[in-house]
């Protein structure tokens, strides 16, 4: 068992202990994660915008006994001015950001997000982005159908998880370019609210 594998160990009983905000940082991100009865929640900010979306990468993992039902509408940034962002649907994304965006935006996030989410060595999702995308590259041909496709799969979905299931993908939150940093971040399932620390500035 490696070094870094026993980190990761120590890592997760630590969240389950505690109950309390954990922050680390991979390939460059800054993460913060957090557990409540079981289901955790992870999440770090990408170092780009598209279009007017802030865009934050989250992973759910559900540790507990029943089935966790998680949705993009779940997560809200809240603002020391009590104003709210929530994060947009999947659909509402993928319809403007495939309408709108041009190719250089299709690269730009689906490298950016693929480089956040291999940088977690050694996180494995169930049904996450890659299963999504592995799905969606399956029934296209094309060079053009296939960017699209990619880009698409990226959006975070709603899921029901299973006991030891786990999800990824991209959350979009329309701050018209406005940063976020001191919001903090708010999402609530499963009868659970998680509360995240103040956000700060990516690196």
């Amino acid at each position: 068992m490696s070094r870094r594998f026993r980190w990761w160990l120590w890592l997760l009983a630590s969240f389950a202990a505690s109950a309390q905000v954990i922050e680390f940082e991979s390939a460059g991100l800054r993460y913060q994660t957090l557990s409540r009865n079981g289901v955790t929640i992870m999440y770090a900010h990408l170092f780009m915008q598209v279009r007017d979306y802030s865009i934050v990468q989250a992973t759910v993992t559900n540790g507990s006994g029943g089935v966790c039902t998680i949705r993009p509408e779940d997560f809200m940034f809240r603002f020391p001015d009590g104003r709210e962002v929530r994060a947009a649907p999947a659909q509402t994304v993928v319809t403007e950001f495939l309408e709108k965006a041009g190719r250089n935006d299709v690269i730009r996030l689906v490298s950016t997000y693929e480089m956040s989410l291999y940088g977690l060595s050694r996180y494995k999702s169930t049904s996450g982005y890659q299963q999504r995308r592995q799905a969606a590259l399956a029934e296209v041909s094309s060079t053009k159908l296939k960017a699209a496709a990619a880009a698409s799969a990226i959006a975070f979905v709603e899921m029901k998880l299973k006991p030891g299931e786990s999800t990824d993908g991209a959350l979009f939150f329309p701050t018209r370019g406005a940063p976020l940093t001191g919001s903090q971040l708010r999402v609530s399932t499963g009868g659970e609210l998680f509360e995240f620390n103040t956000e700060t500035a990516p690196r």
